[in-house]
């Protein structure tokens, strides 16, 4: 059978753990055929980001014509955007119907402490997303306010809906004081928390380009949001688990995306 054709918009990762390339790992690991539209180069490993460099807005927004105007295209990722320039650009694309099942990441500073984004860049895009998908950090800094427990994390949630997605699930995987990996999704019929089990690991770079990305790919599938949720989450902690003792370089090394789950 043909598989789903899901579109990646967002930044190259030469240590491949994130960005674009974890993003197509996670498509091909869920069965859909991955396109991509690329933001930015940046050179980074697992110890951090080293430099970035933005590419123009026409050719984000060529290549996203280019990949729409042959494939059947059933659900969109953004991650990295890099300017509000570029978001335009992806905005235009949205508001044309050439993105739908939209997922947005609204990926602002590297685990390195690098900025790869800003707040303005995400908001421009909020409104055409069907589903954004902010860890702790993200949700406070676009809100401008502190996200540091679960009942901050719901208020959050609520908060970015408003904004114009139909859902928004704020991550805590690594929410002090819980002892579980923690997640709330807040979409038409209320408020969710979601728990499963922490993955003792210091392998976690790429966990919310992949999380988006699997929802991505559920989407395409014909998934209802909260099936494509949990289905990310337990494919997130799958992928943890089957790469937590790998050596793959000195610092946060990229889970194992070539996990099965159901």
């Amino acid at each position: 059978m043909t598989p789903p054709v899901v579109l990646t918009v967002a930044g190259s990762d030469s240590g491949c753990g994130a960005g674009i390339q974890a993003d197509l790992k996670t498509f091909a690991a869920l069965g859909a055929y991955g396109t991509c539209a690329i933001t930015a180069v940046t050179a980074q490993n697992t110890l951090g980001v080293d430099d970035v460099h933005p590419l123009p807005p026409e050719i984000v927004t060529a290549q996203v014509v280019s990949v729409t105007a042959d494939f059947g295209v059933r659900a969109v990722k953004t991650g990295m955007l890099g300017s509000p320039k570029i978001a335009d650009s992806i905005a235009g694309a949205a508001a044309a119907g050439l993105l739908p099942n939209l997922v947005v990441d609204p990926v602002l500073v590297a685990t390195s402490g690098h900025r790869l984004g800003v707040v303005e860049a995400v908001t421009r895009l909020l409104p055409y997303a069907l589903v954004a998908t902010p860890n702790v950090a993200e949700a406070a800094e676009i809100l401008g306010s502190p996200v540091g427990t679960v009942e901050e994390m719901a208020r959050a949630a609520a908060q970015l809906a408003a904004a114009g997605p139909a859902y928004v699930v704020v991550t805590g995987g690594d929410l002090p004081g819980e002892p579980d990996a923690v997640d709330v999704l807040h979409g038409p019929h209320g408020t969710t928390v979601l728990r499963g089990a922490r993955v003792p690991t210091r392998h976690t770079h790429g966990t919310g380009c992949s999380f988006s990305a699997a929802i991505a790919v559920r989407l395409a599938r014909g998934d209802s949001v909260p099936e494509a949720v949990a289905l990310a989450k337990r494919y997130v902690a799958a992928g943890l688990t089957a790469g937590r003792d790998w050596a793959l370089g000195a610092g946060r090394g990229p889970l194992n995306h070539f996990v099965r789950v159901s």
